[in-house]
């Protein structure tokens, strides 16, 4: 009976090895995003006065602007997915090999932290896209929570701020203090 769990563990790190090792090279094979042109200091909310500035040029075509942003969002995500992967990866190496340990705990309590925050993250995302935005990422920190919206090409109101600040409130523990909105055009 051992034999049989100690091979299916062994196969079953196998696997995960095996999927690390295909999500990186396939990571690898994908040009590497240059965010300079999609945002800029002067887009992103500003903590102190909730106002959001932007000076960007509006001589771009709507059709460039859209592929821009979907592109933005679609790398955004597949990077924050991967970096999860492998945390979870190792996070679930360290609770197998070291059972019933402290670090065991350690590692399956930041599993669960990054399990929550995942599921967090998502459910602010579907609700800030049900209030008509066209797309946003959100990515939970430690003290911050960083939402990037598809801005309309006049850019958010304060309107739309304080609607997806609502949002974060409503769904977090975070304050407005805590929140950056980030304008992606």
């Amino acid at each position: 009976m051992k034999t049989w769990k100690r091979n299916a563990i062994a196969a079953t790190i196998l696997v995960l090895i095996c999927a690390g090792v295909y999500l990186n090279w396939n990571a690898n094979q994908i040009a590497p995003v240059d965010f300079t042109e999609t945002l800029n200091e002067e887009q992103v909310l500003n903590d102190a006065t909730l106002t959001l500035s932007d000076t960007s040029s509006e001589a771009q075509a709507v059709s460039a602007e859209s592929a821009t942003a979907e592109e933005y969002f679609a790398k955004i995500r597949l990077s924050r997915q991967e970096s999860r992967d492998s945390a979870v990866e190792m996070l679930q190496e360290t609770i197998v090999y070291e059972d019933g340990s402290e670090s065991a705990s350690a590692a399956a309590s930041s599993l669960d932290g990054i399990v929550s925050d995942a599921l967090a993250e998502s459910q602010i995302e579907s609700l800030i896209i049900a209030k008509g935005f066209e797309d946003c990422v959100a990515y939970m920190g430690d003290e911050t929570i960083d939402i990037a919206v598809s801005a309309p090409a006049e850019g958010l109101a304060d309107a739309d701020v304080a609607l997806i600040s609502d949002v974060v409130t409503a769904q977090s523990d975070y304050t407005l203090d805590q929140i950056r909105i980030i304008e992606v055009k």
